[in-house]
């Protein structure tokens, strides 16, 4: 019941696509997938609120490394679980979706999302049903409009097809159409959180939370490095707390008066927008941190592919730290025995479940299975083994109760800094 509450307050956020009918769109959007990134979208939305709303309840919810990012073909906001210059993989991760989660629409991106890369001088791209691997045309946003329409052609929610008159091409090259704003619906106000490495101020790509003090009540999860709008906390002091963790640095937490923001480094700059700045510092001896983007395949010491980034992130981290040596914790839900899917022996192939076997064993072998995992892909990339250790704990330290709502959050990796 929860989901479906949330689904009614955001409205329509699938994507309603219909394929175009040629075998040249299908050609372009093969063509186009082999030299951009392919993104697996579970939504479109035109407000912004909508957005960061939708990415919140399928980071939180559902434990998917959900991002947001705009289209400025479509100028829409799309939230996607899968970024990967691989369009094989994005094809897979798009039809499981489908197949095993309420993402019944969900479909894959080949093209520009956000800034362009350097060299690139025009936005193109497409969408790509996983089913067919067709080109598809139409979107339907969380307003109920097609991308492309104006505010007066709405569009029927009941329907499963948006009727076109005129066919658009696949492919679009133009310049970017201007960005939607932050929902000035909010009753708020637009923050700026500058998340940065203390070491060097480079940016790093984090969120932050935002909670109300008084109420204890989490206003909202806000992706750092850009403008955003900030609910009003309900609480009369205007309290808020925010805490910025990302995976491979320590979390940062800031305490504000919403109503007079100040404090080290807080700013106000042009149009009101207020400055907050997190520097991030690597973590230490002693500190452990949640992998909470490293997923895996049920029953499987398989890590799924929206699990690259943060897996990657660890890499650099330790090749950063020659120094570190570190203990991969795995834990799982429960403590019963079950099917176990392993990689076979010499495989390599730490996304997939191609190149498995199945065995059978309990909850403490497959969590130090799921550990192993991580060890072997950090060796294959080139460090050394004896810098990593492995603990199997399979459920004897969960989270929350293995019957909870949120009982998946069981499921998961700790890494623990024994020498930096």
């Amino acid at each position: 019941m929860r989901t479906l509450r949330f689904f009614a307050l955001v409205g329509i956020f699938s994507a309603f696509l219909q394929p175009l009918p040629t075998e040249a769109a299908n050609r372009i959007a093969h063509q186009l997938s082999d030299v951009h990134p392919n993104y697996v979208v579970i939504g479109a939305f035109r407000v912004y609120r909508n957005a960061t709303r939708f990415t919140n309840h399928a980071q939180k919810d559902l434990r998917l490394n959900a991002k947001y990012e705009l289209n400025k073909i479509r100028n829409l906001y799309y939230v996607y679980v899968l970024n990967t210059p691989d369009r094989d993989e994005a094809i897979a991760e798009a039809r499981r979706l489908r197949s095993e989660s309420e993402f019944k629409d969900t479909w894959v991106y080949s093209g520009n999302l956000g800034k362009l890369k350097p060299g690139q001088e025009s936005y193109s791209g497409v969408d790509i049903n996983p089913m067919t691997n067709g080109a598809m045309d139409e979107i339907v946003s969380d307003k109920g409009q097609a991308a492309g329409t104006s505010d007066s052609q709405s569009i029927d929610p009941n329907l499963t097809e948006v009727a076109s008159a005129e066919v658009k091409p696949a492919v679009e090259e133009t310049k970017a159409a201007a960005a939607p704003e932050p929902d000035s619906e909010v009753d708020g106000k637009t923050f700026f959180f500058n998340v940065h490495r203390a070491l060097d101020k480079e940016k790093l790509e984090g969120d932050v939370d935002v909670i109300d003090v008084e109420k204890l009540k989490k206003l909202g999860t806000y992706k750092g490095n850009m403008d955003v709008k900030v609910s009003r906390p309900s609480g009369k002091a205007g309290k808020v707390s925010l805490v910025c963790e990302v995976f491979g640095y320590r979390k940062a937490q800031r305490e504000v008066d919403f109503n007079n923001p100040a404090g080290d480094g807080v700013t106000t700059g042009e149009g009101g927008v207020v400055v907050v700045p997190f520097e991030l510092s690597r973590l230490k001896k002693g500190d452990i941190a949640v992998m909470y983007n490293v997923y895996f395949f049920k029953d499987a010491a398989v890590m799924r592919p929206e699990s690259r980034y943060e897996i990657n992130s660890l890499l650099e981290m330790l090749k950063e730290n020659p120094n570190y040596k570190i203990r991969i914790h795995g834990h799982t839900n429960g403590k019963a025995s079950g099917k176990i899917i392993s990689l076979d022996e010499g495989s390599t192939n730490f996304f997939s479940l191609t190149k498995t076997k199945e065995g059978f064993g309990s909850a403490k072998k497959l969590s130090g299975e799921r550990a192993e995992v991580i060890r072997h892909f950090l060796a294959s990339n080139g460090l050394e083994a004896s810098r990593m250790q492995v603990k199997a704990w399979g459920g004897k330290r969960p989270i929350h109760d293995k019957h909870s709502t949120r009982a998946q959050e069981n499921v998961r990796v700790e890494i623990e800094i024994l020498e930096d």
